[in-house]
């Protein structure tokens, strides 16, 4: 009995043996495929990588040669990890060692054992191979780090900030390799990559950032990514900009084109509008004047051979004139009342209108070449026309053009391109204005129809003595203001016609006036003679001298050097501005009857000198205005607190240092002065030093301007 039960006891030993292996057996086996599905997913994802290495890549993509340790310390294999593969790449490497069972520091480590020979490195015994994790810590740029109990990868110490994250989380920084983690999509520029040269272990990182050549090396590196950065942005800013300008700038100029376009369409519905008012217009008038009709047929009789009887009334409707309609005006054009205005309306030629009660027409400023014979013949009744700066020429006008205008009374061609005066102009012409032309002479029978002309304007042409016959201006015998300036006289034109009153010459080449000059102009009244030549030597001292009717003389800018004598004696308004006059001589203003009442000599030489104690004899009552300023006058002149009727006086830009208390003022003479405007400013006068008595006779103290003053 007791020999059974044991053997009963060893085939319960046997039996539970034999259980035992198999269960170490499954489950070894099982360890076993799942190693090699683990080592079959990696070679496959390495020959993922490496076909995908084969492949055409317009980016050069590095490669990371990683070393793994044994227990040992001996390298027993490298993997080459490819970087830029879209499936996701494994953080550590796995390195297979000998066959058989694993030893390890002398220890026999059996199929399926796991170990960690330090905190970043794991491994296991498989098949007799030694397969081991080595876990690689993110780059730290902080300056001080420190490792935790139980931590694999150092951290920056508490005692500093944190490190800062890397710009782009895929970028990582090795020895002259760039590896990105599994998660990390391809970069998209390798040259965006910086490849710093920098330990591999915190312990070797900390002692590199503590040398100096390391910190400045981590700086530059830092500034150099911060500037590209930096350079970047100012780029996008810059793109930004110009697409936000160019955007602006169409934007403006679609909003221009709008406004240009409703603009146009404003004036085109106002020119429709005024289209339609004006057809309306005519046709109440023609409504009125055909009800004015039957009235007046409704009172006439008739009688037809003694038999005396009623004509009825005619049927209204019966007789309704037919409307005219006319063209419409072009852009640019209005018409208002009895005017048609067509200014700056960038015309080529004159509108076609017909309307007979049209009286005036605006067309300046156009690019009008041409008049032909029938361009006024639907406005019979015209009497202005203004045709100044266009473009006509004499050839283009024709010379019909204006005859058939029996009303016009003014006709401006200022600006044009005229070489001779338009023929056949009809006689009714009271102003003409031909300024600005190119007009080369005027011949015997070119003005013999103007009988009725009274302004002639004939400025800026090429005219002078010796293409102007005397005789053109004998029809003229209403004439009373010519205008020549500004052309080429170098005497005064001959046969100036007997009514002339005013004579403007200024601006041309005359040297001279002779005592014939104005022998027939006894009606002459201002004559304008500024900007030409003249001195006082070569005009005669008859000239003007009994000439009943001049009361202005205009002779400045010359070259005259004194005040002329022999002024005529009714002269009351004398201007002399602009020469080199140094002397008003003695008795100079005794003969003139009422007498000079304006006096203007501006911008002279004169001084204190040359202003003699009676040079102003014969005009103390009647001159109102006198203008000595930008002389050389060091005081005041003499007699000018004896001019009872002075309302200015002007002595401002000279050289007068002081004001004396009775120069201004006169001690004889009792109540206020009349003068209203007294210039003192940009002398020499020191205000304190000036005399309370000195301007006692004014009304008001206002009335003195001594500011500024110039400094000595």
């Amino acid at each position: 009995m007791r020999t059974v039960f044991l053997i009963f006891l060893l085939l319960l030993i046997t039996e539970w043996t034999t259980c035992a292996q198999d269960e170490h057996f499954s489950t070894s086996k099982s360890k076993k495929r799942k190693i090699k599905n683990r080592r079959r997913r990696v070679l496959s994802k390495s020959s993922m990588a490496i076909q995908q290495m084969t492949k055409p890549s317009t980016t050069p993509i590095p490669e990371l040669h990683m070393p793994v340790f044994n227990a040992d310390d001996a390298i027993v294999h490298v993997l080459q990890t490819i970087l830029g593969v879209n499936e996701q790449a494994p953080n550590y490497n796995i390195l297979p060692v000998k066959k058989g069972h694993c030893t390890v520091n002398g220890l026999v480590m059996f199929d399926n054992a796991v170990w960690s020979p330090n905190p970043c490195i794991t491994c296991m015994c498989s098949n007799g191979n030694e397969i081991c994790d080595e876990t690689i810590c993110p780059l730290l740029t902080c300056p001080i780090t420190e490792t935790h109990w139980g931590e694999c990868c150092p951290a920056c110490s508490n005692t500093v900030n944190h490190h800062q994250p890397i710009q782009q989380p895929n970028r990582i920084l090795l020895e002259n390799v760039a590896e990105f983690s599994g998660d990390s999509p391809e970069p998209n520029n390798l040259n965006d990559l910086v490849i710093l040269k920098a330990p591999k272990t915190q312990q070797e990182m900390d002692e590199f950032l503590k040398t100096e050549g390391g910190r400045e090396k981590l700086e530059a590196k830092k500034l150099k990514r911060k500037k590209k950065k930096e350079d970047k942005k100012q780029k996008v800013r810059e793109r930004e900009f110009e697409e936000n300008r160019k955007a602006y700038e169409q934007e403006e100029a679609r909003y221009k084109e709008e406004k240009r376009n409703r603009e146009e369409e404003k004036k085109r519905n106002e020119e429709k509008m005024r289209e339609e008012e004006l057809q309306k217009q005519r046709e109440r008038e023609e409504q009125e004047q055909y009800r004015e009709d039957d009235e007046d047929d409704e009172e006439e009789e008739y009688i037809l051979r003694g038999d005396v009887f009623r004509i009825s009334p005619r049927v209204p409707g019966s007789r309704r004139p037919a409307v005219i309609h006319h063209p419409p005006l072009p852009p640019g054009c209005f018409i208002s009342e009895t005017t048609v205005g067509c200014s700056n309306a960038k015309l080529k030629h004159v509108p076609a209108i017909s309307d007979p009660d049209v009286k005036s027409i605006e067309l300046t400023g156009n690019a009008i070449t041409s008049i032909l014979k029938e361009t006024f013949n639907g406005m019979p009744n015209l009497e202005r026309i203004d045709l100044s700066r266009n473009s006509l020429t004499s050839n283009e006008i024709d010379s019909q053009s204006f005859k058939s205008l029996k009303n016009l009374k003014r006709l401006y061609l200022d600006g044009n391109l005229l070489v001779h005066m338009p023929t056949e102009l009809p006689s009714s012409l009271e102003e003409l204005k031909l300024n600005d032309n190119k007009l080369e002479g005027l011949k015997k029978h070119s003005m013999e129809d103007l009988t009725n002309l009274v302004t002639l304007e004939m400025e800026g042409n090429q005219l002078s003595e010796g293409n102007v016959s005397p005789l053109v201006f004998k029809p003229m015998k209403h004439l009373a203001y010519l205008r020549l300036g500004r052309n080429k006289f170098r005497t005064i034109p001959q046969g100036l016609p007997v009514s002339i009153e005013e004579l403007y010459l200024e601006s041309n080449e005359i040297e001279e006036i002779v005592e014939t000059s104005f022998n027939h102009t006894k009606n002459l009244n201002t004559v304008v003679l500024r900007h030409n030549k003249l001195e006082e030597s070569r005009i005669d001292p008859l000239t003007w001298i009994f000439h009943r009717n001049l009361e202005s003389i205009d002779l400045s800018y010359n070259k005259l050097y004194q005040v002329p004598s022999y002024l005529p004696k009714s002269l009351m308004h004398l201007v002399l501005v602009g020469n080199q006059i140094e002397r008003i001589p003695g008795y100079v203003f005794a003969h003139l009857n009422p007498g000079l009442e304006y006096l203007y000599l501006s911008f002279n030489k004169l001084d204190n000198d040359g202003i003699d104690a009676v040079s102003f004899h014969g005009a103390y009552h009647s001159l109102r205005e006198i203008f000595l300023d930008h002389n050389e006058l060091r005081d005041v002149p003499t007699g000018i607190e004896h001019m009872t009727d002075l309302h200015i006086l002007r002595l401002n830009n000279n050289k007068i240092r002081s004001v004396s208390p009775y120069c201004i003022c006169s001690a004889e003479e009792e109540g206020d002065s009349s003068l209203e405007e007294l210039h003192l400013e940009n002398n020499f006068i020191n205000t304190r030093e000036i005399s309370p008595y000195a301007f006692f006779c004014l009304r008001s103290y206002s009335s003195v301007i001594l500011k500024p003053q110039k400094v000595k």
